[in-house]
């Protein structure tokens, strides 16, 4: 049986339902034991574009709000609807609200409805990343300075104050995610995590755990690879994965979690996050299973911080 007891284990919490329903989802999580528990940031989402969805933002203040020791984030957010400026305050917000718990989950976007709400036409790839590129930095000035001003081609911000400043110092930290190589570029120089989805099926869904290894070895490598680029010990970024979209099948069962984490950590994921199990799709599944994983999950922390104490 492979140990998965190096991770940390998240949750994916989607915004789809009235706060009733969800601040008690989030205090089950860090009830549970958890050690992270995230959101998505969009305008809408795919099959639940005209269902219930409400703010990442205003969402996650109200978790800090009923939680007290659980890591929290975005997963992802993305310049398809931000502008840089107005962003970092509400994440300097974020990050004093939740007392230091938040972390920035970011990426470039897609093409999908996010990219097509605000304007006629999504960017292409290529604008994608240049602005996400732009944005990452951008980002990381005004919440590391007191005063910024920048003038890019996409962004601007003339004499940008932000005041007090991030709890966390020197700022809240990034999960990146990366698929090319710019974009690995810039998890290595700004991330305190890299985040992946893992590989679609050869049908365009979900593909098995098996099937998905040899794409996260390669991705891996690839981090490794973009790490040594710019001078950083590849030791020192996390990776996180985040299955349930990309990857189906992990939270079926005990089982088949502690089959698939095991396979992760032995990879060098850092980080696993699994979704809240919903009544239906997308991520239609029983609670009851994943109290069961978090159990498990929470005995082999146990076990991993009682190993660090040990001389």
């Amino acid at each position: 049986m492979r140990s998965f007891w190096v991770m940390r284990i998240g949750v994916l919490i989607l915004p789809a339902e009235s706060w009733v329903e969800q601040g008690q989802t989030w205090g089950r999580a860090e009830d549970l034991g958890f050690d992270h528990a995230w959101t998505f940031d969009h305008l809408a989402w795919r099959s639940l574009r005209d269902s219930p969805w409400f703010g990442s933002v205003p969402t996650l203040a109200a978790a800090a709000a009923v939680t007290s020791r659980i890591r929290l984030g975005t997963l992802v957010a993305s310049p398809n609807f931000r502008h840089p400026v107005p962003f970092a305050r509400e994440l300097m917000t974020l990050d004093h609200i939740s007392g230091g718990r938040f972390t920035l989950g970011i990426g470039a976007g897609g093409s999908g409805f996010d990219a097509v709400t605000t304007r006629r036409e999504p960017w292409n790839r290529r604008e994608r990343a240049d602005r996400f590129e732009e944005f990452v930095t951008l980002l990381d000035e005004l919440l590391t300075e007191p005063v910024t001003t920048h003038d890019g081609r996409f962004y601007q911000a003339f004499g940008a104050r932000m005041h007090p400043g991030c709890l966390q110092r020197p700022r809240l930290p990034f999960a990146v995610a990366a698929g090319g190589p710019r974009g690995m570029r810039l998890a290595a120089r700004f991330g305190t995590t890299w985040v992946t989805e893992g590989p679609l099926g050869p049908d365009g869904g979900a593909c098995g755990v098996t099937a998905a290894l040899p794409a996260l070895t390669a991705e891996l490598e690839r981090v490794d690879a973009a790490c040594t680029e710019v001078g950083r010990d590849p030791a020192s970024l996390g990776r996180l994965l985040c299955v349930g979209m990309r990857i189906g099948g992990v939270i079926a069962s005990p089982e088949a979690f502690r089959d698939a984490a095991g396979r992760f950590a032995e990879l060098g994921f850092t980080d696993l996050v699994v979704p809240w199990p919903r009544s239906d799709a997308p991520f239609a599944g029983d609670v009851g299973t994943l109290e069961l994983i978090a159990a498990e999950a929470r005995a082999q922390g146990d076990g991993r911080e009682r190993n660090a104490e040990s001389p």
